[in-house]
């Protein structure tokens, strides 16, 4: 199988996740190394804790163990009483209503789709793991040489003038309006990285208005989807207009490596869906299992969540001056806690209630997709190739599928996998020094396996 960019990210994450952030820096791939092929036994590796032989790989194995056991029973002996949110709660504060500035229009039907999403209370998880970051790496070491700060008056001036960008829309927002600041700010979080973690929350929020046309969803966050109150044109352009707005914003950073690390989150988020309109590379119609279709999925998964919470917290570092080991650990933190809530997302589709959830439930089955459970119940149970190659779509087949997920140790597996996943998010955070912000992030990536919706 002919592999993708995250297929490598992924690959090479068993080699230097578990090694300490100034460790990983001289071991990421090279841009020429892009088209080789995963090897079963690494593939293998990638999902199961078996012994290595290599007295340096256990060494390294025991390093990131004990990193991860140590923070683990912090939190669990109660030694460590962080809310994340606390951290960073004047930042927080401001978040909805600046994103509503941002997201202004001078079309009020198109203003009222684009602020839709905004109106619930979402969880926010990702502009807050960027906050977090930016105050963690606050205390790193700086690059030699480091950027000069944005001003808040910065992150909201123009560059190109005002007459052009508005054009024949003056009620454009782009004319008007400063994001709001807390009232006491400090030198840990930059007026960049708070604008940093509202552009994320716009792509992710302009993710959730495509899925759910894609998808034909008729909730979110326990309303009605968009698409059902609007209609799918309507949701589909509120979502592209969210894309747009977070372009801006994200241009008048001013720092072209943030720009193009954002920008290729977006790109990423179609790549992975488009690997979503398959379960097997090959797309076979009546697929054996194999290793490389956990390979397959794992490389979607990156793409359609892991990517942006990643390459936003390596943003949030560089911005924030940090040196490149620093920036290397933020980046690996992100990969692996977003590898971990998708995997813990979809367990919970199987396990939880749309009412618990605020969004339908058992709903990947439906949709002909096959997640990690159900690969895990496939390979005891060849049973299930079938029904995965015709995507789940006769009579019964969605019952069937899910009763031998049940049945299998399928969510068993994929809770292991997850843990692995936030160990090494926790571990990549070794060198960081101790404080709030770290403790937050580490606390994030322990709920990551408790949540529940």
């Amino acid at each position: 199988m002919q592999l993708r960019p995250g297929a490598m990210l992924l690959r090479n994450s068993v080699q230097t996740s578990r090694l300490s952030p100034r460790a990983c820096a001289s071991l990421r791939p090279s841009t020429t190394s892009l088209g080789g092929r995963i090897p079963l036994g690494t593939v293998a590796a990638l999902y199961h804790n078996s012994p290595r032989r290599s007295s340096a790989w256990g060494a390294a194995v025991s390093v990131a163990s004990n990193i991860a056991s140590n923070a683990i029973n912090r939190v669990t002996k109660g030694d460590m009483h962080i809310d994340p949110l606390r951290t960073v709660a004047k930042e927080m504060k401001f978040l909805t209503g600046n994103i509503r500035k941002l997201l202004g229009s001078g079309h009020p039907s198109l203003d009222r789709v684009a602020k839709y999403y905004t109106k619930a209370e979402g969880k926010h998880i990702r502009p807050l793991i960027v906050l977090l970051m930016a105050r963690a790496t606050s205390l790193c070491p700086k690059a030699p040489r480091s950027p000069v700060p944005q001003t808040a008056q910065g992150v909201n001036t123009n560059i190109s003038p005002l007459d052009i960008l508005a054009d024949v829309n003056p009620n454009s927002p782009l004319l008007v309006g400063e994001s709001a600041e807390p009232a006491e700010t400090d030198a840990e979080i930059l007026p960049s990285q708070r604008r940093l973690a509202e552009i994320t929350e716009l792509i992710h929020t302009a993710s959730l208005l495509h899925d759910d046309v894609i998808d034909h969803s008729v909730s979110r966050r326990g309303s009605p989807s968009a698409n059902l109150e609007f209609g799918n044109k309507m949701a589909v352009l509120a979502g592209d207009f969210l894309l747009g707005r977070a372009s801006v914003a994200l241009a008048r950073l001013r720092h072209a490596e943030v720009v193009e690390l954002l920008a290729t989150v977006i790109a990423n988020l179609v790549e992975g869906e488009f690997m979503q309109l398959q379960n097997t590379a090959q797309d076979e119609k009546k697929p054996v299992y194999s290793e490389e279709a956990l390979t397959y999925y794992l490389q979607k998964t990156y793409l359609k969540t892991a990517s942006l919470i990643s390459k936003s917290c390596r943003a949030s570092a560089i911005l924030g001056g940090a040196d490149a080991a620093t920036v290397e650990a933020a980046y690996e933190y992100g990969k692996n806690l977003g590898l971990a809530f998708q995997l813990v997302d979809d367990m919970l589709d199987y396990t939880r209630s749309e009412e618990e959830l605020g969004k339908p439930a058992g709903a990947d089955l439906e949709l002909g997709l096959a997640t990690a459970p159900l690969l895990y119940a496939w390979k005891a149970n060849p049973e299930l190739g079938a029904l995965v190659g015709r995507k789940f779509e006769q009579e019964g087949d969605v019952a069937r599928a899910r009763e031998l997920v049940l049945q299998s140790n399928g969510l068993e597996q994929t809770r292991l996998l997850a843990q692995d996943y936030s160990n090494k998010a926790i571990a990549a955070l070794d060198n960081f020094p101790d404080c709030e912000a770290k403790d937050g992030l580490i606390d994030m990536a322990i709920k990551a396996l408790k949540r529940q919706k």
